[in-house]
């Protein structure tokens, strides 16, 4: 009787039944699908912090170059620039930003101060579109600076 008893505790230690598997493989699926997921969201969100990062630069290049403008320089200008400028000739060079450039007499200065109509508030507007996903997403950034006449460029190109 004992030799009996041995045969079947060795056949049931021998596999897997048949819902065993299908636990093990509804985990399997589930954390395969997550892992996923977290993947894809991760390089979606790189790539936005990209774009973002990108439109930082140029807004900045752009007031850079303003500050360096002498008084009748100054003046509103529309502008595109390449995501990734070495690979603009090629098809998926990236997102392509939209910029304006516009220049308002400083209207934050109060109207009694006796230099007011020696500043100018210059606002650097652009906006670009993102399609890392299931629908293109708008987006839209803004810096603004203020101009004074009489300010750095005189110093550097000795005009007035």
């Amino acid at each position: 009787m004992r030799l009996t008893r041995r045969k079947k505790e060795n056949r049931q230690a021998q596999g897997f039944t048949l819902v065993e598997v299908l636990v093990a493989g509804a985990i399997l699926a589930i954390i395969s699908m997550a892992y996923y997921g977290a993947l894809a969201s991760g390089f979606s969100l790189v790539q936005s912090t990209r774009e973002d990062l990108r439109a930082t630069q140029i807004m900045m290049q752009r007031i850079e170059a303003v500050r360096l403008c002498n008084w009748r320089q100054l003046r509103n200008f529309t502008f595109q620039e390449p995501y990734d400028p070495l690979a603009a000739a090629a098809p998926s060079g990236g997102a392509m930003y939209y910029g304006l450039v516009s220049t308002n007499a400083a209207s934050s200065i109060s109207t009694s101060s006796s230099y007011q109509p020696n500043m100018r508030l210059v606002t650097v507007t652009l906006f670009w579109v993102d399609h890392n996903g299931p629908r293109p997403q708008t987006h839209f950034r803004q810096m603004e600076t203020q101009v004074a006449r009489y300010g750095l460029q005189n110093y550097i190109w000795g005009m007035q």
